[in-house]
């Protein structure tokens, strides 16, 4: 059912039917590699509904927009978005919201949109910074597992990984909250959804962010220095 989907580029039938067939085997390789590609080739298509915004600040979510940001506030997603040249005048330092990701300097160009089950695809961006790489999801669905993203795109090892370190089995992933100089540990087997939802994580820019390190590497140690870690 899934490859048949594919074949007809019903992407969002397809992520169904990989879905379906995970709950009864959660580690069957081509689902979950199937599951993954479905969910980016959905995103170029750039078919989904962007999440429309309207500034008001009168709504429950005081500081933000309504409509988009009010699918936000019901998943108990942060937002942060930084105040352009002009507001910076203003008294209450309300921050403008743009319909480009969110923000007008998103770091991707890609936008958070609405599918037609009523979810959140997310543009996510992976850094490694022991080897100043990146890699980019265009449309990560809020419901997909971490793990499941990590073993397409590390089914290869990546030409810069010339030690071979960089295997799904031996990552590790956190997220740092910059304001208290503090890096949480995601665990893999985490939806994206779990991960946005945490109180200490802020998307910022319209693009979540996760950081990846190969597990005990003398390098993390190094990056970790001086920050309080919260390990799994």
């Amino acid at each position: 059912g899934a490859l048949c989907h594919m074949e007809l580029k019903n992407f969002s039938e397809a992520i169904a039917w990989c879905e379906e067939g995970l709950e009864i085997d959660s580690k069957e390789k081509k689902l979950v590699e199937m599951r993954a590609k479905a969910d980016k080739l959905k995103g170029k298509e750039l078919e989904g509904t962007f999440l429309g915004i309207q500034s008001d600040f009168s709504t429950p979510c005081q500081g933000r927009a309504v409509l988009g940001i009010d699918l936000l506030c019901k998943r108990n997603i942060k937002l942060v978005v930084e105040p352009s040249d002009e507001e910076e005048e203003v008294s209450d330092g309300l921050a403008e919201i743009s319909l480009d990701g969110f923000h007008p300097d998103s770091a991707t160009g890609a936008k958070v949109h609405l599918d037609a089950d009523g979810s959140l695809n997310w543009p996510v961006l992976f850094l490694y910074p022991e080897h100043e790489q990146t890699d980019f999801t265009v449309a990560f669905h809020e419901n997909s597992r971490f793990i499941d993203h990590l073993m397409v795109m590390f089914a290869e090892l990546p030409p810069w990984d010339l030690e071979k370190k960089y295997l799904p089995s031996n990552l590790e992933l956190y997220f740092e909250d910059e304001e208290r100089e503090e890096m949480y540990e995601v665990n893999p087997e985490h939806t994206l959804l779990q991960v946005l939802q945490h109180e200490r994580y802020f998307v910022k820019a319209g693009t979540p962010t996760v950081l990846v390190f190969a597990k005990r590497s003398p390098f993390s140690k190094k990056y970790f220095s001086g920050k309080k870690v919260h390990r799994l």
